[in-house]
């Protein structure tokens, strides 16, 4: 693996992953663009939201890079999910479960309120059952999209890496928006490495990552004061 663990790099993944090598993490969790143009009430938007042509090439490459009999778990664009199923089976993913993140507001009206989210659960290979099961439905709480427009809260993904990965493993997010992969992998005593294209959310992920380690600090440092 040339790039070192615990870090977050500036770049477009589907070339920054040929940098990792084959058959080198342990789990895959990222919310790629849905494809759908999305632009918040701030009017931010996400780079690569309105054109597929990274998809195939991304989920070739973390196919490539995830260790035999593991998983990977994508978000997707609902009314996107033909070609997100094209680009996951091409790839060689063989697709395993379905998670529902149902929420307690609403995010978009159009014709329907709209208050949930969803993500799959792809295979590589034939992974062993987890000694952690969790179900297929995990509360999604708000998580105020300060960072970024579609900002993960980090309790839905702590317990996907707690089952998914195993301990000290590495997690690999290719799409690391703010960090919140990261700081949910090293939060759980998981090894992380995420990309991410956009200077201005790489800049913010660094700055949250950097601080959640100043946390982790002081948190150790009452420790100590406290056993002696």
């Amino acid at each position: 693996m040339t790039f070192p663990l615990n870090q977050i790099v500036l770049g477009d993944c589907c070339q920054a992953m040929q940098q990792l090598g084959a058959a080198s993490v342990d789990f895959i969790l990222t919310d790629p663009p849905y494809l759908v143009g999305y632009r918040d009430r701030e009017n931010r938007i996400v780079p690569g939201d309105t054109d597929g042509a990274w998809l195939k090439p991304a989920f070739n490459q973390m196919f490539r890079v995830l260790k035999p009999d593991s998983l990977c778990v994508s978000f997707y664009g609902w009314n996107k999910v033909d070609q997100f199923f094209h680009a996951w089976k091409s790839a060689g993913f063989r697709v395993v479960g379905h998670i529902t993140f149902p929420k307690r507001y609403t995010s978009t009206t159009r014709l329907m309120r709209y208050q949930h989210e969803g993500a799959y659960l792809l295979a590589k290979g034939y992974p062993k059952q987890p000694q952690h099961l969790i179900g297929d439905v995990v509360e999604f709480a708000y998580s105020g999209n300060k960072l970024h427009p579609t900002q993960k809260p980090i309790s839905i993904l702590t317990p996907l890496i707690e089952s998914f990965c195993p301990p000290r493993g590495v997690v690999l997010d290719p799409f690391a928006g703010s960090g919140s992969t990261c700081v949910a992998a090293r939060s759980v005593g998981r090894s992380y490495v995420g990309f991410e294209i956009d200077a201005a959310n790489h800049e913010a992920a660094k700055r949250r990552m950097y601080h959640y380690g100043e946390h982790l600090a002081g948190l150790a440092n009452q420790r100590t004061a406290l056993a002696a």
